[in-house]
């Protein structure tokens, strides 16, 4: 059975062609004609050197080879929705010099304006044989072509595999983000870098950190220093206690030295017996804090007997 509709090289493309395939140039399809073949199905010829009515001509919108036949390049077009108003029969694709290259017909189509109450996007499409598709190039201007649906879904597919291949090495990378200090090692790798003193600003740790470390002895005597900052100084609350007898003699005074000398006050002491059997009667017995300084604390007793006594002591 003949062919009722098919695309053919003109004698002029022929020509641009195989000039293009002999000295190694290229062939710059630009552009697809339409025409309604004034009413009637036109057959390809040759010899045209334009459409028999053509109604329409823009830029391509893509030229590729076909996957299945390396000879054939589908060359396509779309019209949109705001353009129409007659019938397709025949196509004519362009070169960047305005030469016919190929021609050919179509099944009748017609392609409606929005106005007349019916429109849609129309895609063109001609497939043409040829000797070498290496030497045909597309020239199109990005910024009035139009992407098919088919070319969005395909880029979208190889975007999204993309980045999915991207993500997946990211997930799989030991350290992707060198950048950053690790979980593991974040401490280390961040003191190795000099940053500790912005760790601690940002944290809010600086003045902690200027306060230093409490220090102390425990022991039956001994003492507790806590650091901190204070109206903006650098401060040391110091805890003291002792454990200690009182003098034989009534009414005697004893003084006993501190574990550590308090470097500025003492603010506070409390003394109590340690009598460790009844009858308690020791705990009806005054006993006092006749003074303190910063390295003693002075006590009298009346119990006539060396009675045990805690002493505590706040100071700074």
């Amino acid at each position: 059975m003949t062919a009722k509709y098919f695309a053919i090289l003109t004698n002029q493309g022929a020509a641009r062609l195989a000039n293009a395939t002999a000295i190694g140039t290229s062939l710059n399809l630009t552009q697809i004609a339409i025409g309604d073949g004034n009413g009637v199905l036109p057959t390809p010829d040759a010899t045209q050197t334009r459409l028999v009515n053509q109604k329409r001509i823009a830029p391509l919108n893509a030229l590729s080879i076909d996957p299945t036949n390396t000879s054939q390049i589908i060359a396509e077009q779309i019209i949109p929705e705001n353009e129409g108003g007659y019938w397709i029969r025949e196509l004519g694709l362009y070169d960047d010099e305005g030469v016919l290259i190929a021609v050919a017909n179509c099944p009748e189509t017609y392609k409606p304006l929005m106005q007349e109450g019916s429109g849609r996007t129309q895609t063109i499409r001609m497939v043409i044989t040829v000797s070498s598709t290496a030497a045909v190039t597309l020239k199109i201007d990005p910024a009035v072509v139009l992407a098919t649906r088919k070319y969005v879904d395909d880029k979208a597919i190889e975007v999204r595999t993309y980045a999915d291949n991207l993500m997946s090495q990211h997930v799989a990378a030991g350290n992707p983000h060198a950048q950053y200090p690790l979980i593991a090692n974040a401490l280390k790798e961040m003191a190795n870098a000099g940053l500790v003193s912005s760790v601690q600003s940002n944290l809010g740790l600086s003045s902690l950190v200027q306060a230093g470390t409490a220090s102390g002895l425990l022991a039956t005597a001994g003492y507790f220093q806590i650091p901190g900052i204070l109206n903006g100084g650098k401060q040391a609350l110091i805890i003291q206690w002792m454990r200690v007898a009182t003098s034989v003699n009534n009414g005697e005074n004893s003084v006993f030295t501190w574990p550590m000398a308090f470097p500025n006050a003492c603010l506070n002491t409390q003394v109590t017996y340690t009598e460790g059997s009844a009858p308690f009667t020791d705990i009806t017995v005054p006993i006092f804090v006749v003074a303190r300084s910063l390295q003693n604390i002075t006590i009298r007793s009346y119990t006539g007997a060396g009675n045990g006594i805690d002493i505590l002591a706040i100071g700074f």
